[in-house]
């Protein structure tokens, strides 16, 4: 059983994140009622399941709050501002309740009563005495239509490991009796002999004839928690209670008993017979399909844990490196078809390895919730209004820089809306619409993803900065720096411009931590702000932390990786023509290329070759050399960290473990770029601009 309650705690999880989602968007579009109902088959599915196992706050509070949406979806309730506040409160209280202890902690336990109070109080608005304590079904709510009812046809057939949920298939067909009158056909057609039968499993379908006074909505809901499990159908046959009429009943059982099923077309026809003696000369037109849930048996999606996903991301790394072992011992070892099996295996492990990082990669959407959330309670408390839009949310990344990600973007969603988007009266003052506007763009830029968070706000002003920086002795009063460089200042620890301390920010905590954890994940973040305008800051990010495609290079008797996303070209020049340039800078292909050797960066001995090699990367949209002894090739490289005693540097972004068991580092091509271009010996930044 506890397995059982896992899966459900993934899945409540699941479903609870979908809830919140449905709600931001209700606030949107209040008379949307395609969402109303989403929200209420949600809510149902919730309680049904929550109930089947044994969640009995979660089942007793979300019937509650899926009456008001009933009555909403009813017409009899509009969307208001105040339901939608209590609704999302609601969804904060509902995950609390996923741990079965929280209720023990008084503060829950209040919390608890105030929200069904308020609940309450808006089922109750009508003056309609309301008792909390009272069981209540949606079905209780008359439909519109019909006064008289109708008969409706179920066909329920559930897949063979329908029960591996927990879910019992009876109970299911108990619920259709408290919607009126049914009358249910089992169909045993399919038990296999004692001997072949599995315990574990459902052989059994079902047919059921329904009269009731509620609509096809209300019968789909029965099945709603198993619809992707099951065949189901359900139509229309009749209006009235087809089931007062024995004859009906009585050829109905009689084709039970012949047939393997009856099969709606039969249904059809008796059911029109009877229709036709219910009604004498009236005529109708039968078999009116109202609406079918058809579901395929197959199952066309798993659940699978996140340990499970890193174990198979742990063994494919291994793979991978084991595969290099073998190309390596093909290659000194003359064995016949030896070399082709290694080909083969590292074809294999490529795409292996395309699949398995295919698995773990998720859209962004899956975040980004929790940051519309943010965004409308914060402008909220702050007094300011602001829409928060989207772009690329279907962009995927690796499930482990998801997971890191969730805090600096909330870091700088929190400094937007504190610091950037001014107040509605500035604003209109400004000349600027009074609703500001935060945006999250996401978009693939080569092997790397690019997330961008810009606002229309007040914009970063360089003299305050300046006057920090001054005040705070990071810089001189005369030293005059680049734009890039000032605005780089915000990412300083302590550093903020800030004028008040708020709950929300401003205590100079916040951007270093940005910087600190998107570069755990070896990504770059970068700042750009226009006065009046509004900031802009883009995160670069790599699309997975495990493996990369690199080019493995040789500086003396180390072996470096540069990751081949990064690579333009590669140059063979003289040793003789590299040391005796000006201002290191090399004439390829008729364009200016800056240089850096990395022998001489690195603090290797002279080089003593006549030729090297010249590899030309992409940085920031320029082109800078690297130069290195020698070019190896092409190499699936396997990341593995420093470890902490290397935490502070910034070159070297892990290594990798090459087929005869050496290492090669992996370089960092923009932030060894970055560091060297600082150097006062070269004017780099210049250099660069000038190529442009």
């Amino acid at each position: 059983m506890d397995n059982f309650k896992k899966k459900f705690i993934e899945e409540a999880t699941d479903l609870i994140d979908g809830l919140e989602r449905s709600l931001l968007e209700l606030e949107e579009n209040p008379t949307d009622k395609s969402i109303i109902q989403q929200i209420f088959r949600t809510m149902h599915t919730l309680k049904g399941s929550s109930g089947m196992f044994g969640f009995e706050k979660i089942d007793g509070f979300t019937h509650e709050m899926e009456t008001i949406y009933d009555l909403i979806r009813n017409d009899k309730q509009q969307v208001t501002p105040e339901i939608l506040d209590l609704t999302l409160a609601s969804v904060d209280h509902l995950k609390i309740l996923l741990d079965e202890e929280s209720f023990n902690d008084p503060s829950v336990q209040e919390n608890h009563n105030n929200l069904l109070k308020r609940v309450m109080a808006i089922i109750s608005s009508d003056k309609e005495k309301v008792d909390i304590n009272v069981e209540k079904s949606i079905q209780t709510i008359q439909p519109e239509g019909n006064d008289l009812g109708n008969t409706f046809y179920v066909f329920f057939d559930p897949i063979k490991e329908i029960f591996n949920n927990g879910t019992n298939p009876l109970f299911l067909l108990d619920e259709l009796h408290t919607l009126g009158e049914a009358r249910v056909f089992a169909h045993l057609n399919r038990v296999p002999p004692l001997s072949q039968m599995n315990p574990e499993l459902c052989y059994t379908y079902w047919e059921a004839i329904v009269y009731t006074q509620q609509n096809v909505n209300s019968i789909s809901d029965v099945f709603i928690f198993v619809e992707d499990e099951a065949t189901i159908d359900i139509q229309k046959i009749s209006e009235g209670n087809l089931l007062t009429d024995d004859q009906f009943l009585s050829e109905l059982q009689m084709l039970a008993d012949v047939n393997k099923d009856i099969g709606i077309s039969k249904v059809q026809k008796i059911a029109k017979q009877a229709f036709i003696r219910q009604t004498k000369d009236k005529t109708v037109s039968t078999g009116t399909k109202e609406r079918v849930k058809s579901k395929e048996n197959a199952i066309s999606s798993i659940r699978v844990s996140a340990d499970k996903l890193d174990m198979l991301m742990n063994l494919v790394s291994e793979l991978v490196t084991t595969q290099a072992r073998l190309s390596l011992f093909a290659e000194n070892n003359a064995v016949p078809g030896l070399m082709t099996i290694a080909e083969n295996v590292q074809k294999l492990s490529r795409q292996l390895r395309d699949i398995a990082f295919s698995i773990v990669l998720i859209p962004i959407e899956n975040m980004l919730t929790r940051f519309q959330r943010l965004v409308r309670d914060l402008s909220s408390e702050l007094g300011k209004d602001v829409v928060f839009i989207t772009e690329g949310a279907d962009t995927e990344l690796d499930k482990t820089i998801i997971e890191s990600l969730v805090d600096p973007l909330m870091h700088i969603l929190r400094n937007s809306l504190d610091h950037g988007i001014e107040d509605v009266e500035e604003r209109v003052l400004r000349g600027k619409p009074k609703q500001g506007k935060i945006s999250l763009k996401a978009f693939y830029s080569g092997a790397n993803v690019m997330i961008q968070i810009s606002d229309d706000g007040a914009g970063i002003d360089p003299k305050v900065i300046t006057q920090k920086a001054i005040s705070k002795g990071i810089i001189s009063a005369e030293r005059k720096l680049a734009k890039r460089e000032l605005l780089d200042l915000v990412f300083l620890p302590g550093f903020s411009t800030a004028k008040l301390v708020t709950d929300v920010s401003g205590r100079g905590v916040g951007m270093d931590v940005v910087r600190r954890k998107i570069a755990d994940i070896r990504g770059e973040v970068e700042i750009d702000s226009v006065l009046g305008a509004g900031t802009t800051i883009t995160i670069k990010l790599p699309l997975t932390l495990s493996i990369i495609d690199g080019l493995l290079v040789k500086v003396d008797d180390t072996h470096y990786i540069i990751p081949l996303s990064v690579v333009d070209k590669i140059y063979a020049v003289e040793h003789e023509k590299i040391v005796k340039t000006f201002n290191n800078v090399l004439v390829l292909d008729a364009k200016q290329i800056p240089f850096f050797y990395i022998r001489r960066e690195f603090n290797h001995t002279e080089n003593t070759e006549k030729y090297e090699q010249v590899i030309v990367v992409n940085y920031d949209e320029k082109s800078v050399g690297l130069i290195v002894d020698e070019v190896i090739g092409e190499y699936q490289a396997v990341l593995k960290p420093l470890g902490k005693h290397y935490k502070k540097q910034d070159m070297i972004s892990g290594a990798t473990i090459l087929g005869d068991g050496t290492v090669a580092l992996v370089m960092d091509t923009n932030k060894i770029i970055k560091l060297f271009a600082n150097h006062e010996d070269f004017k780099m930044e210049e250099q660069l601009d000038e190529e442009q």
